[in-house]
């Protein structure tokens, strides 16, 4: 794993800690460990996916979909981070 280099400079984690261990969970089949690693997790898959899927095959209205998800990753993103730090 790649290590986290806001959390090596200055000593606590960034908004993105957990992606890549999460993503590791995923891959092993472990999913609700993947979630409560790093909850953006799930809106994050589908969005990059989509994106790839656009850009071969355009979709209509894609831009709508692509602003859900990306609106709701950062909402998840923002929201985890801040619970984290208050717990």
């Amino acid at each position: 794993m790649l290590p986290c280099l806001n959390k090596k400079l200055f000593g606590f984690e960034c908004m993105g800690c957990g992606f890549q261990r999460s993503l590791s969970l995923i891959i092993h089949g472990e999913f609700v460990s993947a979630f409560y690693m790093y909850p953006a997790i799930y809106t994050l898959i589908p969005l990059t996916l989509f994106i790839i899927f656009n850009f071969f095959f355009k979709v209509k209205h894609s831009s709508k979909i692509i602003n859900a998800l990306a609106i709701a990753s950062v909402i998840i993103i923002i929201t985890s981070f801040i619970i984290k730090k208050i717990n």
